[in-house]
This record gives structure tokens, sequence and C-alpha cells, in this order.
């Protein structure tokens, strides 16, 4: 005998008890509990976290040697201090004290150090 729109099992759907049990495992796992749909999730969150941050460092490093000129005063990535003499492509040639000169990679210049004017 069927009592409602469908019979399970002699329970009908208008069932309170029946109905809750089936919209609690009916229609999937939700928007949240698919596994591709938390994969994309987790590498959004991935993304923002760690992949943009290091990609503005990177541009804005590149911004720093580009703008490079004579007489800028740098420090190199290995702690020396010193004034930019000469630019001659990927290499820059730095006064460290009087007639010393060394010859760098440009990107070993790990900062620019502010002049006394913006200070």
């Amino acid at each position: 005998m069927v009592d409602g729109p469908a019979d399970l099992n002699g329970k009908s759907l208008n069932d309170p008890m029946m109905a809750a049990l089936l919209w609690q495992t009916g229609g999937g796992a939700g928007i949240l509990g698919s596994p591709l749909v938390m994969m994309v999730i987790v590498m959004g969150i991935f993304y923002v976290m760690l992949i943009m941050p290091q990609q503005r460092q990177r541009k804005k490093t590149q911004a720093m040697l580009a703008a490079i000129k004579n007489g800028d005063k740098v420090v190199t990535s290995s702690g020396i201090y010193g004034t930019v003499s000469g630019i001659d492509g990927d290499t820059v040639i730095l006064k460290i004290a009087d007639n010393v000169k060394i010859r760098i990679a440009r990107a070993a210049i790990a900062q620019v150090e502010a002049s006394d004017d913006a200070k």
C-alpha cells in the first residue's frame, strides 16, 4: 500500500524522520564536500599565500636592479658596501674604497642605500 509519493520499505516520504535522513544523504556531499572543489580551493589559497608574494618581490627586485645608476650606494648580497662607479650590461663596477674597485654581477646587489636627501 502506497502511503505518499513513494514507498520505501513501508515508510512514506512524508514521514519527517525519513525525509530528514534522505535530505542528509542526498544531493551529493554538498558544494564543499567534492574533492575536486576542495583541491581547487587549496590550490587557490596556495597561490595567494605563496606564489603571488614571491612574484611581487621578484618584480620589485628587478625594478630596483634596473634603476641602478652611477653614484648609487649599494649593499651586495655578501655584505659589501660600495658606490657604483660603472655599469657594463649585467655587471657593475663597485668602488669599495679609495683606488679599490671590484666587478660584480648586477644580480648580486641586495639593496640600494637611501640617499642622504631621502633621509
